[in-house]
């Protein structure tokens, strides 16, 4: 990949053994994503629905040469492939994987919204977003991860996972 213009992908996951599908989901992304890099593993409660099991969550930048909907139509074919099914918004899963910003790109489609909408909400992605390219701009927002971050109203615990 010539010139690298980073893509942020948020992965999540609370059912099963959670750091297996936090690798799986890595594994079978690499294919068509050039890793560059990956956050710690965070531990955070559920969000928006919060009566389920805890989740793990990453950050991984990575270089493709996919267009934000190839990428989007592979996120979701690996979802499967891991047992996600899609019933109810924010249920409890094996794996959940968003396109958090696509290079510096905006862009509003009906199956993609780029950067994801609700990044800036979201302390559990802005932790390790900020950890791994805490300089990174928001293309609409005009701010750095960094700043995101100190600016977040979520209250919500994110703690660094050792298992």
């Amino acid at each position: 990949m010539d010139s690298f213009e980073p893509v942020f992908l948020s992965l999540g996951s609370n059912l099963g053994d959670r750091m297996e599908n936090l690798r799986l989901a890595v594994e079978l992304l690499a294919p068509v994503c050039a890793i560059k890099k990956k956050s710690s593993v965070y531990e955070t409660a559920a969000w928006g629905k919060t009566d389920q099991p805890d989740f793990l969550n990453i950050v991984i930048e990575v270089a493709t040469r996919l267009t934000p909907l190839q990428l989007l139509h592979t996120i979701q074919e690996t979802e499967k492939r891991m047992g996600r099914e899609r019933n109810k918004k924010w249920e409890a899963r094996t794996i959940d994987i968003d396109v958090l910003y696509f290079k510096n790109e905006i862009s509003s489609h009906s199956e993609l919204i780029v950067p994801h909408p609700y990044l800036a909400e979201r302390k559990f992605v802005l932790v390790p977003l900020a950890e791994i390219n805490p300089d990174f701009i928001h293309p609409l927002l005009q701010l750095s991860n960094a700043e995101l971050l100190s600016r977040c109203k979520d209250q919500s615990e994110v703690r660094l996972f050792t298992n």
